[in-house]
Parts: structure tokens; C-alpha cells; sequence
């Protein structure tokens, strides 16, 4: 396992003119990023899924999301997960076809072969059998070598979140919640690998319930004195779980302040329908999901609105960016959201931006436009 020698953390961090593969400058950064996570993408194109403007024109979907005036794209890492998807094959496809369209690439590394969230942070079965020492090597190389093909293909991301939805840890039992030492140091691996990859890139730390202050300073304290790098925030900001838009402008606004590091809304959705295009039961089906805020197409743009609005009122403009989660995740048989069951159905795509004809939502403008 490389570590950093010549380059120090702040040194790394600190290069203005950072270099990405064949010595060009890493692209510069939009002022408030307009983010969609994209990561069921290929699989969906692979079985059969399409994308169109609202008069039914077929195009590529990461030009129709450009073309709407989103600038980044943000995709997941698994490790090895059952069906072969969201592994550096298809990180390294997308960020490419991303970069091609001129947008900007967060890259989320999971460190699982399966989702992970605040109620699962399983290890990839490789990895099961490791000592302690042994697992930050794992987390650094495979960080390392999935930056590394993303350089090389010249897709380098812009930003790297170690870890995704880091509220119990990671990599459990090792990193769990009430191990802090061990979870730093696992995070201090990542991030390591970030500086000595993608020089160009910053390290996000996320966590979900991005309503929850005394969550975010636990763990934000916690990681700070333990001497975990870190150079943005991130939070997942489910408005039907994650409470109401103002908890959710106290606890960016403190963040921002406390540790001095910009924020982005990194994970937000909202239905557009209370209806089920594919037989799998939606997580969120009610007809007003919270108040005001109805299941339909203009709720979810005012909701959008009202997301942005709060992350751009973070005083000193250090509210910097909204992703929308999976915003390409449309019915399509075969693209479910188990990876061990080909028959799985997706729960999701009322939240996509993308209807059940698969043309783009009015959210996808409100988006592109923020």
C-alpha cells in the first residue's frame, strides 16, 4: 500500500493548479453544483431502459440531464456485488461519458459489495477475513485503484466522498460507531488514497438525517480530533424522514460555521406520482408526502426549489450544491434494487427524473436551473 511521503495532506489539498492525467488542469468548479446521482444508469440502458424529451425524442441520458443545466453527476462504488454492476468498470464508463458532456464527478465509495446506510455497513465478502491493518490497506488500494483508473481514462473526479451515510460507521464491526478510533483511521486510509490518486479532488465526509444537529456535531467532532481529513460536508436530506426544511437550514448553517468546510445536500428526492409503474410496492407512495408538498409534478420541482433555497441561504456561501438521488432510476425489468435477485423490483422510480413514459420531469429544469 502507497502512502503519502512528498505530498502532505495540506500540500495535496492546497494545489490550485492540482493535475489531472496528461498534466491538464482539473476542471474548475461551478459555484453552486447542480448534482444528480446516476448511478443505475448503465444497468438500466444494458436492459433496455431509454431516456426522452418531454416530445418523446430519444437521447442519451447524461446529455438530457447536460442539456437541462446539470453540471455533476455523482456515482457509487461498490466493491464486488452480485450482479456485476456499480464497480470501477461502470464508474470508470460513466465519469468518462460525464466528463465528455463537460460536467464534474463525485465518485461515493461504499466499501461494501451492497448498499450501505445508517442500518448496514457490511464488508465486501473479500474482506470479511481481514485483520484490522489489513482492512485500511484494502480501503486504501481499492480507493487507489478506482481513482486511479478514472485518471487514467481522464475522468478524474472533482470530489470523493469516503464512505457513504457514515451516521453507525462503516466497514462493520471494525468501523462501527462505537469503535471511533478504528472508523478514523479507516477514513484517514481513504482519504490518504484520495491525495496520493486524485490530487485535484476533495475529501466529503456524508452523513444522512441531514435535519439531525446533534448527529452531524457527534460525528463531525469525533472525526475532526481524531485527525480525519476532510474538505466538504455532505448530507442526505430526505424531506418525508429527515424532518422539517428548517432543521435541516440549522444544522447546514452550523456545520458550515463550526468546521468551516462547504456544504452540499448530496442525496434529495421527492415523488412526482403517487403511482407504481412496475408492481414493486414505492417507498414512499402517500398522496402528500409532507405538507404543502403534494406527490405530483410540480410538488416535486417546489420542493426541489425549497431544498436549494435552504442550502443557498447558508450564510457566506458556503451552501454549495444539491444532487438529486438516482434521478435516472426508471422501471426497467432486470434493474431492480437487489443485486442478488434478478427479479427485485425498484421501489423508487415515482422519485426519478424521468416519468413512466421515461421522459424528463419538470423537476430536471428546476434542477438544470437553481
Amino acid at each position: 500500500m502507497k502512502r503519502r511521503t512528498a505530498l502532505t495532506a495540506a500540500g495535496a489539498l492546497g494545489a490550485a493548479a492540482a493535475l489531472t492525467a496528461g498534466g491538464s488542469p482539473a476542471q474548475a468548479q461551478t459555484a453552486f453544483a447542480r448534482g444528480a446521482d446516476i448511478s443505475s444508469l448503465a444497468k438500466s440502458e444494458d436492459y433496455g431502459g431509454v431516456y426522452m424529451w418531454t416530445d418523446g425524442w430519444r437521447e442519451d441520458a447524461i446529455w438530457i440531464l447536460q442539456k437541462s443545466g446539470v453540471d455533476w453527476v455523482r456515482l457509487k462504488v461498490w466493491v464486488d456485488p452480485a450482479d456485476g454492476y456499480n464497480t470501477k468498470t461502470q464508474v470508470v464508463e460513466l465519469a468518462s461519458r460525464a466528463k465528455a458532456a463537460g460536467m464534474n464527478v463525485l465518485v461515493d465509495f461504499h466499501y461494501s459489495d451492497f448498499w450501505t446506510d445508517p442500518g448496514q455497513q457490511a464488508k465486501p465478502a473479500a474482506w470479511r477475513s481481514l485483520g484490522f491493518e489489513a482492512l485500511k490497506e484494502a480501503v486504501y488500494d481499492h480507493t487507489a485503484d478506482v481513482l486511479g483508473a478514472l485518471r487514467s481514462a481522464g475522468a478524474a473526479p472533482a470530489m470523493v466522498q469516503v464512505g457513504n451515510e457514515l451516521n453507525g460507521g462503516m466497514l462493520w464491526p471494525d468501523g462501527r460507531y462505537d469503535r471511533l478510533d478504528q472508523l478514523a483511521q479507516l477514513l484517514v486510509a481513504g482519504a490518504d488514497a484520495v491525495h496520493d490518486t486524485a490530487p485535484g479532488a476533495k475529501v466529503m465526509l456524508h452523513l444522512a438525517e441531514g435535519g439531525n444537529n446533534s448527529l452531524f456535531r457527534w460525528f463531525f467532532d469525533a472525526m475532526r480530533g481524531r485527525g480525519v481529513p476532510f474538505d466538504a460536508i455532505g448530507a442526505s436530506y430526505y424531506p418525508y424522514w429527515h424532518g422539517p426544511l428548517s432543521g435541516l437550514q440549522s444544522n447546514l448553517n452550523d456545520m458550515a460555521s463550526r468546521y468551516g468546510k462547504p456544504v452540499y445536500v448530496v442525496e434529495t428526492a421527492y415523488p412526482f406520482s403517487t403511482e407504481d409503474r412496475d408492481g414493486h410496492p414505492n417507498i414512499v407512495s402517500a398522496a402528500t408526502p409532507v405538507s404543502g408538498y403534494p406527490a405530483s409534478r410540480t410538488g416535486q420541482s417546489n420542493m426541489l426549489t425549497a431544498i436549494a433555497n435552504v442550502v443557498k441561504n447558508v450564510p457566506n456561501g458556503m451552501g454549495r450544491g444539491v444532487f438529486w438521488w438516482e434521478a435516472t432510476w426508471i422501471a426497467v425489468d432486470g434493474n431492480g434494487w437487489d443485486p442478488t435477485d434478478p427479479g427485485s423490483g425498484n421501489a423508487w422510480e415515482n422519485q426519478a427524473l424521468f416519468d413512466f413514459s421515461w421522459k424528463v420531469t419538470p423537476a430536471l429544469k428546476t434542477l438544470g436551473t437553481l
